[in-house]
C-alpha cells in the first residue's frame, strides 16, 4: 500500500498535539494527527478539565453549607456522587467533541490507532482496520505522560487509585489516603475532604505543595488542616497490606514506621513519559528518564523530529504544551517564534484555597544572588474578597533591587488561578515596579491586592 504523505504528522492529540495540528493547517501545511485513545488527550479527558468540573461541585456544595453567613437558609444539604461524577464526565464528552469539530473544521487528517516511528520521516500506525503508512517532513511526538507506579504501591482500581479512578470513583471515599501533595495529590485530597471523606496526605519532601514558595505552602497548609485534612510531611509509604475493604499503609514519619488503616488510597507520586514502543531510541533520540532530551525549539536532534508537551519534560503543564505546540507549528512553516521560556509559565493548583505561582520563590531568588524587595497584601484588607465571604488569602510579589524586575509572584486564595495572569503578562512585557504602581486597577476587584503587593515591597501600601 503506498505511504500517505504530510508535511506535518503530529503523534498524540492532547492539549499540545491538537493545538499544534490546527496551527499548522492555518499555516497551509498538510496535517495529520495520530491518537490511540481520545482526542484532546489525558488532560481534557482525564485531567485537567473532568478535575475541574469535580472541584467546582465541591466548591458549590462547600458554599451551600455556609448559606447562613450569607443571609440564606438552605435544608437538607446532601450529594450525589454518580451525578457529580456524570457531570464531570459530560463536560470532558463536551470537550472532546469540540477538539473533534475543531480539527475537522481545519481539515486535519486524524488516524485513530497506535503510533511508531519505523524510519526518520515515516509514521506507521495501527488501527482497528489494519496498518497505515505515512510520510511526513516535520514528526511531532506529543504522546504525554501517565501516571507513575511505585513498587508495592501500584493501583488496582479497588482499594488503590490513580488519577483516573479518583476522576470515576466506584464508591466514596471514608477514609482516604493520599500519596504526593503536588497539584493531582492535593487537588483530589480538597475535593474528597470537601466532600466528607477523612483525608490524610503523606509528602516525602518537608512542606506540601513542595514547588510553591515556602510561604504560600504554610499558608495553604494551615487552611488545610482548619478544613480537617492531616497532613503528613517528611513522611513516605514504604508498603500496603490490602485486605477486603481494608488498607494498611506503613508510613515512616521521622525514622519510625506506623500502620494507618484506610478504606481508599490515591497515588500521586509524578509521572513517566510516553516514550515507549514509539522507536525513539533506534532514531537516534536521547532519552532521560523517560522523558525526550530536547533544545530551546523542542528539536530532538533528528532532523524534522520535534517532541513537545509532558513527554518533553517539566513543567508538566497543559498550557506550555499548546504554547510549545504552536511554536513548532510555526518553525515547520519556516516562521521565527521565540522559544518557550518555562520560568514565564505560571503554575495553578486548584484545591481549596487556591495556589498560583510564576517565577522564582523567595529562596530561589536569594540562591541566584539577587538582593530583593517582597511584597505582600492579604485577602482581609480587600473589599470584594470581604464581600465576597472570601478573606483568607495572601498575594506576595518579589522584586530585584537593582532593576525594578518582577522577579516572582506567588498566590494563595480565592479565584488565584484566574489573577496570576497579570503578573504572567508584566514579566512577558518586562514590566518594572514603576509601571505596576502607576497602573490603575479597577474598583471593587481582587486585583487590586495585586497592586497592593506591590506597593507593600516598596513601602507604598495603602490598605494595610
Amino acid at each position: 500500500m503506498a505511504a500517505k504523505s504530510f508535511d506535518f504528522i503530529v503523534i498524540g492529540a492532547g492539549p499540545g498535539g491538537y493545538v499544534s495540528a490546527i496551527r499548522a493547517a492555518q499555516l497551509g501545511l498538510s496535517v495529520a494527527v495520530v491518537e490511540r485513545e481520545n482526542l484532546g488527550g489525558i488532560c481534557l479527558n482525564w485531567g485537567c478539565i473532568p478535575t475541574k468540573a469535580l472541584l467546582r461541585s465541591s466548591e458549590v456544595f462547600h458554599t451551600m453549607h455556609r448559606a447562613e453567613e450569607f443571609g440564606l437558609s438552605v435544608e437538607g444539604v446532601g450529594f450525589d456522587l454518580g451525578r457529580v461524577v456524570k457531570r464531570s464526565r459530560g463536560v470532558a464528552k463536551q470537550m472532546e467533541s469540540g477538539v473533534k469539530h475543531l480539527l475537522k473544521k481545519n481539515k486535519v487528517t486524524v488516524f485513530m490507532g497506535e503510533a511508531s516511528l519505523p524510519a526518520k520521516g515515516r509514521v506507521l500506525v495501527k488501527t482497528d482496520a489494519g496498518t497505515e503508512d505515512l510520510t511526513g517532513t516535520h514528526i511531532i511526538v506529543a504522546t504525554g505522560a501517565r501516571a507513575r507506579e511505585l513498587p508495592g504501591l501500584e493501583a488496582d482500581g479497588d482499594l488503590v487509585w490513580t488519577y483516573r479512578h479518583a476522576l470515576n470513583p466506584p464508591r466514596m471515599p471514608k477514609k482516604l489516603l493520599v500519596i504526593g501533595s503536588g497539584a493531582i495529590g492535593i487537588e483530589f485530597a480538597s475535593f474528597y475532604n470537601t466532600m466528607g471523606a477523612d483525608t490524610t496526605v503523606v509528602e516525602v519532601m518537608d512542606r506540601v505543595l513542595p514547588v510553591e514558595d515556602a510561604e504560600i505552602s504554610a499558608f495553604a497548609k494551615k487552611r488545610f488542616e482548619k478544613q480537617g485534612m492531616t497532613l503528613l510531611q517528611k513522611a513516605g509509604v514504604k508498603k500496603l497490606d490490602r485486605a477486603k475493604g481494608k488498607v494498611t499503609a506503613h508510613i515512616e514519619i521521622d525514622g519510625k514506621v506506623e500502620t494507618r488503616d484506610f478504606d481508599t488510597v490515591i497515588s500521586a507520586v509524578g509521572i513517566v513519559g510516553n516514550t515507549e514502543g514509539l522507536g525513539l531510541e533506534e532514531l537516534g533520540v536521547k532519552i532521560d528518564r523517560t522523558h525526550v532530551v530536547t533544545d530551546e525549539f523542542c528539536r530532538t536532534g533528528v532532523e524534522g523530529l520535534y517532541a513537545i508537551g509532558d513527554i518533553a519534560g517539566a513543567p508538566w503543564l497543559a498550557h506550555k504544551a499548546s504554547h510549545e505546540g504552536v511554536m513548532v507549528a510555526e518553525l515547520a512553516a519556516g516562521r521565527h517564534p521565540h522559544p518557550v521560556k518555562p520560568e514565564q509559565i505560571a503554575g495553578c493548583t486548584y484545591c481549596h484555597p487556591q495556589v498560583a505561582s510564576v517565577g522564582l520563590t523567595e529562596e530561589k531568588a536569594k540562591a541566584q544572588g539577587y538582593e530583593i524587595k517582597v511584597g505582600r497584601f492579604p485577602f482581609i484588607g480587600n473589599g470584594k474578597a470581604v464581600a465576597m465571604g472570601e478573606a483568607d488569602g495572601l498575594v506576595k510579589t518579589i522584586f530585584d533591587v537593582k532593576t525594578g524586575e518582577l522577579l516572582g509572584a506567588h498566590m494563595v486564595g480565592a479565584e488565584v488561578t484566574e489573577l496570576i495572569q497579570g503578573y504572567v503578562v508584566a514579566r512577558q512585557l518586562e514590566t518594572t515596579e514603576e509601571d505596576l504602581m502607576q497602573t490603575v486597577f479597577p474598583h471593587p476587584t481582587l486585583s487590586e491586592m495585586m497592586h497592593e503587593s506591590v506597593l507593600d515591597a516598596f513601602g507604598k501600601v495603602i490598605h494595610i
